[in-house]
């Protein structure tokens, strides 16, 4: 039953927390917290009561659990200082002191005269007064059995983050033994989908209920309780064999992605691997592009942790733009307030840092490496099996604290957990760079782009497998990618400065020095004797004395 309090309800059942008639977005941990001291409000609840009932007896640190309290006194107007709601008892606990009232749940009257008027109720959150009717079956029928108006089966809710169904793949080629092919297709997907953390991927025992069935993908998309539904085929002839693949918004039917791979059955399992990795490798960005949109029409006054979340990502990805990498950093920051437990929000406000750093946006290096160990330290506590947060928090430990060591096991652990994530590849070729490992460095770059063709960060893949070229002294080529990754994002500061090195040294002194002139625009306080306060933490110190001789050359001053 819903718990009222001062101008709250808070409803346990719908998992809302509403003032008057809007609703209060929060994270799960800190709506649980606050339902179990309403709850428990005749008591005081101890740090141990917490930690069993909120976090089912895992260990969490003082500062998890003091932030989580923090988030439900600001999420019902109550102060540390206040404690108008939430009072701390010294040395002992908590305890709710609010009054609180629980709104009984009317029941449903059954009367002998089916059709019978009740009158006019009110209805809470309703303004206006409705007439209602009530139905029901003789007396004697229900002192037997009571016999309520049958109600159709409410479709399961939507999850909070996206959600998938991926339909078993249609066999087109009549031959009964490429089912075997075409239902092994569908489960690897499933099975690659599920490492990524923030889709929710129906299991295969559902979404296989529609095999050999023409169903319509927002009937699939209600049944299931998912924004997105993947469809396939299969088709064979002779030795080949073309895979389709198509995503579709449930709600709208339109078309998200869709592509086509042809191949030959010589290695079945290999063949099912490549398709695996194309199809999963395009579809994460194309659902997370999907959520962006979403996200950036949904009201402001109903914003979670997760849309704001997506907001900053949106920002996150303007790289060369100094205010809209601010706005990032402030809208993680709020998700992370109203969900303290976000694992990748930590990762991906990391990652504003590493960004501010890259441009020179810095005034205060050892603030910015003290927020960043804090905020890597706090991704990597609680997004063990995350690998867009262990990804995004390496890059950032290694890039803006130096700690390459730790930064590139991160990584590293990013990659065994999810071998099909695209911008851990992207992030692990640049730490190959800086551990001076240029050509390991270019072949991530490729499995990157190979996955993600069309990722947000391709100006970084592309610029970054310039820099593998240049460190090489294959100078040719680290200009011509060089040139692709400002095709990308013309203003990116590292993609200018291997434009200016590379050419310098490929003896083509003219584009050189008009990279170096876009260059001195976009950051006119950068000199070759500041340069290393924008670089990577590049060990082999030959890598950084051609780098430097490259702009040098390019003429940018000393």
């Amino acid at each position: 039953m819903p718990l009222l309090f001062e101008d709250y309800c808070l409803d346990a059942n719908r998992r809302e927390l509403k003032r008057g008639s809007e609703l209060i977005a929060v994270g799960p941990k800190v709506f649980d917290l606050l339902l179990f001291l309403v709850q428990n409000r005749e008591q005081v609840v101890t740090r141990d009561d917490l930690l069993k009932a909120v976090w089912e007896g895992r260990i969490v640190s003082e500062s998890t659990l003091t932030s989580h309290v923090n988030a439900v006194r600001r999420a019902i107007g109550d102060t540390g200082k206040e404690q108008r709601l939430i009072r701390t008892v010294s040395r002992r606990g908590l305890r709710f002191v609010g009054k609180v009232i629980e709104e009984e749940m009317p029941a449903r009257a059954l009367v002998t005269d089916p059709g019978a008027d009740p009158g006019v109720q009110h209805v809470r959150n309703i303004q206006e007064p409705i007439r209602a009717f009530e139905v029901g079956a003789p007396a004697e029928a229900r002192e037997a059995a009571p016999v309520l108006a049958a109600e159709a089966e409410s479709p399961p809710p939507l999850p909070d983050r996206p959600s998938i169904a991926v339909l078993p793949f249609q066999n087109m080629s009549g031959d009964v033994e490429q089912e075997y092919f075409a239902d092994g297709m569908a489960e690897d997907i499933i099975t690659a989908l599920s490492r990524f953390k923030a889709p929710f991927v129906i299991a295969r025992n559902s979404s296989f209920t529609y095999k050999s069935r023409a169903v319509d993908v927002k009937q699939v998309g209600r049944e299931l309780g998912v924004r997105y539904v993947l469809e396939g085929s299969v088709r064979k002839a002779a030795n080949r064999v073309r895979i389709t693949g198509q995503l579709i918004d449930a709600a709208t039917g339109a078309h998200i992605w869709a592509d086509r791979f042809d191949g030959e059955f010589g290695d079945i399992f290999d063949l099912q691997d490549q398709v695996t990795e194309s199809v999963v490798g395009a579809i994460a960005p194309a659902v997370e592009k999907a959520e962006i949109e979403r996200a950036k029409r949904k009201p402001t006054a109903s914003l979670d942790a997760y849309t704001l979340y997506l907001r900053g990502l949106a920002r996150l990805h303007q790289f060369g733009n100094r205010q809209a990498n601010d706005e990032a950093l402030r809208l993680f920051n709020r998700a992370i307030d109203l969900d303290p437990e976000f694992a990748t929000a930590y990762g991906r406000a990391a990652s504003c840092y590493l960004i501010a750093r890259i441009n020179g946006w810095i005034p205060d290096t050892a603030n910015a490496i003290a927020e960043v160990k804090k905020l890597t330290q706090r991704a990597v506590e609680l997004g063990r099996d995350d690998a867009i947060a262990l990804s995004a928090a390496g890059n950032a430990l290694a890039f803006v604290a130096g700690d390459l060591g730790v930064g590139a096991g991160l990584v590293d652990r990013a990659l065994a957990l999810n071998s099909n994530l695209a911008e851990a590849w992207n992030f692990g070729g640049w730490v190959k760079l800086w551990l001076g490992e240029p050509e390991s460095a270019i072949e991530r770059f490729a499995r990157a782009i190979r996955l993600s063709p069309l990722d947000p960060w391709l100006m970084g893949m592309r610029a970054g497998t310039a820099y593998g070229h240049f460190f090489l002294e294959r100078y040719d080529e680290a200009a011509s990618w060089a040139a692709m990754a400002l095709q990308c994002s013309p203003d990116y500061q590292p993609g200018l400065r291997v434009t200016a090195a590379s050419n310098a040294m490929a003896g083509r002194p003219e584009q050189a020095h008009k990279a170096v002139a876009r260059l001195r625009e976009l950051s006119p306080t950068l000199r070759l004797s500041n340069l290393k306060e924008v670089l990577g933490p590049y060990r082999r110190a030959e890598d950084v004395a051609r780098y430097e001789e490259g702009l040098r050359q390019a003429g940018l001053p000393e």
